[in-house]
């Protein structure tokens, strides 16, 4: 239910954080050794998910951990944290802050390092093996979580406590971490009558299995479709790039000498972008928005109405109107109304925009002889043609500029002039996949902060679609106690071909920033405890630190640092970022409202009170109807494929708007670096103090003022998107 349920099922989609927690290592440089309990059976011993890794840093020793290590590790990691909670509950001592408040931060280490490793690579490396195993154990971890969050005894001891805590002498970040505590409790349930409790207990256990199920549905459906060409002619239009990925594709599914595309949007786009073979765009955008919808073994309708019944019951079980009442209790924005009011303020504008860009693409489809009506497996294609036509721009002449190696170096640049931290490549470090790379993370001075690793590439049928960051292990402790963190960031690009570089779109390039300014803010944490550390934010916080980034992605004198051309080595000539500055508003319209439209969507199932049987495809028409969305444009997730809200026990749900809310405080925040410089080392400071290494050791609107020094304003986001008034 938010940071403080430490163990949930858990989900990756487009552009979205897996938010884990994290093991102490023991041994490297500025780590403190924690070890986990010692366990007696020989296969306990030999089982490498339970004793003292051995590895520099005391990362994962991915070359020894087999699938048939997880379920014995996870039940020892359950066991062991039940030891661990059963003996706070019996204290016999009076409660205070460190026999009770920091003794349960610290408990469940060994359940948290088994589960993040799992996640990790159940999202990054999946297989129908892994995936049973997932649904083996996600009932026993709900029961789990309930048993702690449902145990009177040590609730007794932490209600204690919070009544008493203004006679405390507790600091700001131990007050907050005692709130927290506090209302996870709550909200899990433990003020509930006893009669009332095995239902939560049995709703939240359907949660964990229903919603693992969603996301497994998608993943399969993703891995099912494949668009096969044979015929060479039916690739006229599409870049040498995509093709010749296509070609690997194909040959890597034993299909050499045709071409395969799928519906990861790394082969997705592209195709709708540059294809000419009209019918064969729509075949793939059609197949992309009827995931889950074919009423076959996969298919989600079931599913939506099951889980959103059971989380409107949870809702009301613990006294809130609805499911968005519950989430946003917790978040900046705390009610249903005021996320509408922010997506009311942005979706008229956007609409009207979006209004006008489909009759200029209607306009130049006719004029190059599309005798039909605009659909919208057709925008993608005639947009990319109106921003040649417009800007003289095209999307084929950035990407040899934006070679993958030289954006990382980039982004990482972009840390090290921000912030003085250095990234150095260690090889020696074991990973999971060929394609992973591992970085240590470092100060100036070279002390060591974390270790970093990127996997970027896109993996057909194993790989979950989307970009995201997670930690294998979280920040906690400071000091000579402090706790490193080992972070991953993953993209979903295309391979290239061999011997072929790998070249991003400017889009891609945005990602890659995204989600290494969620990486920085696992990094840079400097919180004592693990609950409140890193990305254990408000949902509608949490977007802050990534979104700033692609600022610096776009910015030009930033682009000047790493742009280069892959063959020659030239940067990015001046008229060329140029094109790219008087091109940003392009497409604006079009982006937002299918965000938005999204959003809505989020919120209109989660502000139901009651759940009959709905056919949720029906639900979705009369939501996207009533917004007046336009039927040129497709809203970003339709319902069966919407992972972000029905993968996971709570993941984005009522919280999709939380994109926009960040993207308000990220235009403000850049704005404020603009006024003087995009790598001013004094605001930098306060961004890296203030909002990175912060967590949520203080409340977020609190945390930006102190950064920005007022409240944030939606004119910079408005003004930056060409819909200010």
């Amino acid at each position: 239910m938010k940071v403080l349920n430490r163990i949930t099922a858990v989900s990756v989609a487009a552009i979205m954080i897996m938010i884990c927690c994290g093991l102490a290592p023991s041994c490297g440089a500025g780590v403190q050794a924690v070890q986990p309990a010692a366990t007696e059976s020989e296969e306990m011993k030999s089982n490498p998910l339970l004793g003292e890794f051995g590895t520099p840093f005391e990362v994962p020793p991915f070359d020894k951990i087999e699938l048939l290590h997880f379920k014995p590790a996870y039940l020892e990691g359950m066991k062991v944290e039940q030891e661990e909670i059963a003996k706070i509950a019996a204290l016999t001592d009076p409660p205070a802050f460190a026999n009770t408040i920091e003794a349960f931060d610290r408990s469940g280490l060994l359940l948290a390092r088994v589960d993040n490793i799992f996640h990790n690579l159940n999202a990054s490396t999946t297989s129908d093996e892994m995936q049973a195993v997932a649904k083996e154990v996600a009932p026993l971890l709900a029961k789990h979580a309930d048993d702690i969050y449902l145990n009177q005894e040590l609730f007794a001891r932490i209600k204690t406590i919070h009544d008493e805590r203004a006679k405390l002498d507790l600091n700001s970040e131990q007050e907050r971490l005692l709130g927290e505590i506090y209302r996870g409790f709550v909200r899990g349930g433990a003020n509930l009558p006893a009669e009332k409790k095995e239902r939560f207990r049995a709703i939240n256990e359907d949660l964990s299995v229903v919603t693992l199920q969603f996301g497994e549905n998608v993943l399969n459906e993703a891995k099912a479709f494949k668009l096969v060409i044979e015929n060479k002619d039916d690739l006229t239009g599409l870049p040498d790039a995509q093709i010749d990925a296509a070609a690997t594709t194909a040959k890597d599914a034993d299909l050499a000498g045709k071409w395969l595309f799928t519906i990861d949007k790394s082969s997705l786009i592209p195709f709708l972008q540059f294809s000419a073979r009209r019918q064969l765009r729509e075949k793939m955008f059609t197949a992309y928005i009827n995931q889950g919808n074919h009423g076959d073994k996969l298919d989600n309708k079931e599913l939506i109405t099951k889980i959103v019944s059971l989380r409107i019951e949870r809702a009301g079980m613990l006294g809130f109107q609805t499911h968005a009442d519950f989430v946003l209790d917790e978040n900046m924005a705390k009610t249903p109304k005021k996320v509408y009011e922010l997506l009311d303020e942005v979706w008229k504008p956007a609409s009207r925009v979006a209004k006008r860009e489909a009759k200029e693409l209607s306009t130049l489809a006719k004029k190059e002889g599309g005798n039909f009506e605009l659909k919208p497996w057709d925008w993608w294609y005639y947009a990319e043609k109106l921003r040649e036509e417009k800007y003289d721009l095209k999307d084929e002449e950035l990407r040899p500029y934006f070679e993958l190696e030289n954006v990382r170096k980039g982004a990482f640049d972009v840390a090290t002039r921000l912030y003085g931290i250095e990234f150095v490549e260690r090889k020696d470090l074991p990973t999971y996949h060929e394609d992973v790379r591992s970085f240590e993370v470092r100060e100036a001075d070279g002390a060591h902060i974390g270790i970093f690793y990127v996997d970027y590439y896109t993996r057909s049928g194993t790989k979950r679609g989307g970009a995201w960051m997670s930690a294998f292990r979280k920040q906690w402790g400071t000091g000579d106690g402090r706790v490193s963190p080992v972070i991953i960031n993953n993209c979903n690009f295309q391979k290239p071909a061999q011997g072929k570089p790998s070249l991003l779109s400017f889009e891609e390039v945005e990602t890659l920033f995204h989600e290494f300014g969620h990486a920085l803010h696992g990094l840079l944490s400097n919180s004592n405890y693990r609950s409140l550390s890193g990305t254990s934010v408000a949902r509608d916080f949490v977007e802050l630190p990534s979104q700033i980034m692609e600022n610096w992605a776009g910015d030009p004198e930033v682009l000047g640092l790493y742009a280069k051309h892959h063959e020659t080595g030239a940067p990015m000539p001046v008229e060329l970022i140029e094109k790219i500055q008087k091109s940003t508003l392009f497409n604006q319209g079009f982006t937002t409202v299918e965000y938005l439209a999204a959003s809505y969507l989020d919120m209109d199932w989660h502000t139901q009170k009651e759940m009959t049987t709905l056919d949720p495809m029906a639900f979705e028409d009369g939501a996207l109807n009533r917004i007046g969305l336009i039927p040129e444009i497709v809203v970003r997730y339709r319902s069966t494929y919407f992972r972000h809200i029905f993968s996971g026990v709570v993941a984005y749900s009522s919280g999709y708007y939380s994109y926009l809310w960040s993207q308000v405080l990220d235009a403000d925040a850049f704005a404020a670096f603009k006024e003087t410089d995009v790598f001013d080392q004094e605001k930098a400071k306060s961004f890296r103090d203030n909002i990175l290494a912060a967590g949520n050791t203080a409340d977020p609107a609190e945390l930006y003022r102190r950064f920005r020094g007022k409240e944030p304003s939606i004119d910079a986001l408005l003004k930056r998107k060409g819909m200010a008034k």
